[in-house]
């Protein structure tokens, strides 16, 4: 069984008892919890950087998809409007669904990250050969830059989704409230004017998913 799932099946197990308790609590019983499962920080940090990635990959899909749709409808007429309200309404309410996904999984990757670094510096002042505490804080040094990189390319990415569905939904809100040919003949001027913003989205997205690689790779090359 693969880690990832190995974390998955364990995380059933214990989630109704986890239920229970404060958000604070819950994190810190669940990492202790999983730790006694033989699942340390770093490799549920590493399970949720992978989340994150796979979970951004299908944000940008689904924000490249819907702004495909908004150029496709741009100058139907008549009895189809309701239709075409009604698909573009279903796409921006994925994309805000998958907009939300994307921040939790960000969210969950900082939770056991702020975890195992605490937990790592506070390891570090235990040691009393040197060269080792030496050691080991070089690496935590190099590990922590590493993932300030990525969780800085990843909150990046996520903020760039905002403006583009503040566009989708004023446009949608607009044909929910003129419903006629003038409505849909102005999103056409809607491709032009949020067409920048969908190129920076999908750049920052594309920039986070080759960061996490990055850091996947770091992570999984260390042992």
């Amino acid at each position: 069984m693969s880690p990832h799932r190995r974390i998955a099946t364990a995380l059933a197990v214990l989630a109704p008892a986890l239920a229970s308790l404060g958000l604070g609590s819950c994190q810190s019983a669940y990492f202790a919890t999983m730790e006694q499962f033989g699942y340390a920080k770093r490799e549920i940090l590493v399970d949720r950087v992978e989340d994150a990635k796979d979970e951004q990959k299908e944000a940008k899909e689904q924000f490249v998809s819907t702004y495909e749709r908004f150029k496709s409808v741009t100058g139907i007429q008549g009895g189809k409007l309701e239709d075409t309200y009604k698909k573009l309404n279903g796409s921006y309410e994925d994309c805000d669904d998958q907009a939300e996904a994307v921040r939790s999984k960000i969210q969950s990757v900082e939770d056991v990250a702020d975890a195992m670094f605490s937990e790592w510096k506070t390891e570090i002042g235990q040691y009393s050969d040197p060269a080792l505490k030496r050691a080991s804080q070089d690496t935590f040094d190099k590990t922590k830059s590493r993932y300030a990189d990525l969780i800085g390319s990843m909150k990046k990415a996520s903020a760039s989704m905002d403006p583009v569905l503040s566009a989708f939904k004023d446009r949608v809100l607009f044909l929910k409230h003129n419903l006629n040919a003038q409505a849909i003949n102005s999103l056409s001027e809607t491709v032009v004017s949020i067409e920048g913003d969908v190129t920076k989205l999908i750049d920052n997205m594309q920039a986070s998913i080759t960061e996490a690689d990055e850091f996947l790779g770091a992570m999984k090359s260390n042992g």
